[in-house]
């Protein structure tokens, strides 16, 4: 009879090769996972996060002790979105958001567990999986914004890219964290056609999402991206280089960008959507009435309007985060809510600094979700997937950076802003 230790290689006992099985399913599992992710509705990302859940118990994945904090804040603010569920009893649809939120708050501490433990070898599945998607969304986006193949009713109904999306406004902040490792990786590691070409990509189909909110957000995640790179570089002939190259992409963007506003079927759209006060902004039913309404509600619903009540009294949602916190998930939920994201801001900054293997992530990472946080001010970010797989990934890698410090000295890695 043939064992498992016949088969297993040479050196490596059954329980070790099982071990490495269920890690390398892991990350097929994860891969998949997140490739899936530019589908939504029918997503099957959803399904898969149920599968790479229990992928995750059968390779050990543990709930490590300095992701208490987020646990306990998701906790809080999902428990406080049940309680407002009271004051719009029986509709289905409420019903949906909520288990919805619930999913998703599971869904960023599982990429928390995950890139905790084994960190290189998940991040690495993760962003290959990322980018990949990422570029083929913008391909579709693309062939819909230009109507290739009668693509434009299904990719850019409404004359702007949204891919798979339902929304320009999510399709444009999704593009976002791969362009900036990219970016981010020609700065420390050098200038290489392969990744010059990948960003442009997803530059392009940011421009294509004529997403204001999403031009915004990149801008900051920017800002804050070269801040951070600036501050880590260890030498002062680094710090002359992370400006050298910030400065020539910033060139380079701008030139290509002048380039492409010469085609009309670019040109009209940009001077429509760059206009810095839209007609949906002012009058009767505009942005910023809303939004005034909406500080009212806050004041006299305590503990939550619920899902969609305040569309249901007022006719159209305020497209504010931080006032959506307070609408659906009363002061208790929006108070979780804000502490979450300053407490994953703080701890990120904390520890990207530290010279890691995974510090380009976490320098990224936490650059995005503070383009994110800002980008909350103009839309709903609630339930954008993106979101949560950026808040595990600055949780899970703080974890990992705070075991490893204690554990031993950290070693810097080949070239300081080594980004593979």
């Amino acid at each position: 009879m043939i064992t498992a230790t016949d088969i297993a290689p040479p050196g490596l006992s059954p329980a070790l090769h099982a071990a490495s099985f269920r890690e390398r399913l892991l990350l097929i599992i994860l891969f998949i996972t997140v490739f899936a992710s530019s589908v939504i509705e029918p997503s099957p990302h959803d399904v898969l996060v149920g599968v790479l859940a229990i992928a995750a118990l059968i390779a050990g994945v543990r709930l490590e002790r300095a992701l208490v904090v987020p646990l306990m804040l998701l906790l809080i603010w999902n428990f406080a979105g049940m309680l407002a569920l009271m004051h719009v009893p029986g509709e289905e649809k409420t019903i949906q958001y909520t288990a919805t939120s619930v999913y998703l708050a599971i869904t960023g501490l599982l990429f928390a567990c995950l890139f905790a433990q084994n960190t290189m070898a998940r991040l690495n599945a993760m962003r290959i999986a990322y980018v990949a998607t990422a570029i083929i969304a913008t391909f579709v986006g693309a062939a819909g914004y230009f109507d290739l193949f009668g693509t434009g009713h299904l990719f850019a109904p409404l004359g702007r890219a949204l891919g798979a999306f339902k929304d320009p406004n999510v399709f444009g902040p999704f593009l976002i964290w791969p362009a900036l490792f990219l970016l981010y990786r020609m700065i420390g590691s050098g200038v290489r056609f392969g990744d010059v070409l990948l960003a442009g990509i997803l530059l392009f189909g940011l421009l294509l999402s004529f997403s204001r909110g999403a031009w915004f957000h990149f801008a900051i995640s920017c800002v804050v991206m070269v801040a951070l790179a600036f501050v880590a570089a260890p030498n002062a002939r680094l710090r002359l280089l992370v400006l050298a190259v910030s400065a020539s992409g910033i060139v380079v963007l701008s030139l290509v960008f002048l380039f492409l506003l010469s085609f009309d079927a670019i040109q009209g759209m940009f001077e429509e959507r760059a206009r810095l006060i839209q007609s949906y902004d002012v009058g009767q039913g505009g942005r910023f009435l809303l939004q005034e309404l909406a500080l009212t509600a806050v004041l006299n619903f305590p503990y939550g309007m619920g899902p969609f009540e305040f569309a249901r009294v007022h006719g159209l949602q305020q497209h504010n985060m931080y006032l959506q916190a307070f609408l659906v998930y009363g002061w208790l939920g929006a108070m979780a809510y804000l502490l979450l994201l300053l407490s994953t801001l703080v701890v990120g900054l904390r520890n990207a600094l530290v010279i890691t293997p995974w510090q380009p992530y976490l320098i990224t990472a936490v650059a995005t979700f503070a383009g994110e946080m800002a980008e909350g001010v103009v839309i709903d970010t609630d339930h954008w997937r993106h979101f949560y797989l950026l808040l595990g990934m600055i949780w899970g890698l703080a974890a990992a950076t705070l075991r490893q410090v204690r554990a031993r000295p950290i070693h810097t890695p080949a070239g300081y802003l080594a980004a593979r």
